[in-house]
């Protein structure tokens, strides 16, 4: 039995994990997705007073509380940040894994805006200057290629996402990190823009100072940015795949 760690992006919830988590379970497996503070039903604790580091350390808690060891965990989005900060502070033994999912691989020192072009961070650092909790809303759900049902679902559930997150700098030891077997998971139909900056990075011998290759792999699909949501069952294999 594998233990599977899910966590979800921006805007989003453990909601967002729903459909692969369940099949995860009938397969066999443990499979937790975690609700960062202030998102999903836990947007009830939005607050200026969430930061990158509050978020961090959910995923670190429910390693603890889950009981959990050589765990696959899954980030998604901008919950990169959080798995390198993870991987970079567990203990060797806690985590088998890290999975990103379409997900945002920082450099060290670099912030989740810190690829994102000029306008989006003026957009979204305005919204959260204005806004009673100092959040920013979500974008409509059709940049993650999604339509139909999964359109409708993933627009009434997402929740304005803490502000404070998007331009906290992240340390971390590349080292650390990269002493853990890695795959990308890189979404190309239709792209994000956001994470378009990230894919080089991936396939970058130089990345991480030469440390990112080893150890890694890269697996693309052919569906937008929510791949649990568009095609679950293909993530589902994909992360089956791993727990051997």
């Amino acid at each position: 039995m594998a233990n599977y760690l899910l966590v979800h992006g921006a805007w989003g919830g453990a909601w967002y994990w729903r459909p692969v988590q369940h099949a995860l379970i009938r397969a066999g497996h443990n499979a937790h997705a975690v609700t960062l503070t202030g998102l999903g039903e836990r947007a009830h604790l939005l607050s200026p007073n969430i930061t990158l580091q509050t978020h961090i350390a959910d995923v670190r808690q429910a390693l603890v509380a889950e009981e959990m060891s050589d765990c696959i965990l899954v980030v998604h989005s901008y919950a990169g940040m959080l798995g390198t900060a993870v991987a970079d502070r567990e203990a060797p033994g806690v985590l088998k894994h890290l999975v990103y999912v379409d997900a945002v691989v920082p450099k060290p020192g670099e912030s989740w805006s810190s690829t994102h072009a000029s306008p989006t961070r003026r957009e979204r650092l305005h919204a959260a200057e204005i806004s009673p909790g100092y959040s920013f809303p979500a974008p409509d759900p059709k940049v993650f290629g999604l339509a139909d049902a999964d359109y409708e679902w993933v627009k009434r559930r997402q929740t304005p996402h803490p502000g404070h997150t998007y331009e906290a700098p992240l340390s971390f030891d590349p080292r650390r990190v990269a002493r853990l077997p890695r795959t990308y998971v890189s979404c190309v139909k239709p792209s994000l823009g956001t994470i378009d900056s990230i894919r080089p990075r991936v396939t970058d011998a130089g990345f991480w100072d030469g440390l990112w290759l080893p150890g890694s792999h890269v697996v693309e699909m052919q569906t937008g940015h929510d791949p649990m949501i568009s095609e679950p069952e293909e993530m589902t294999r994909l992360l089956l795949d791993l727990a051997d």
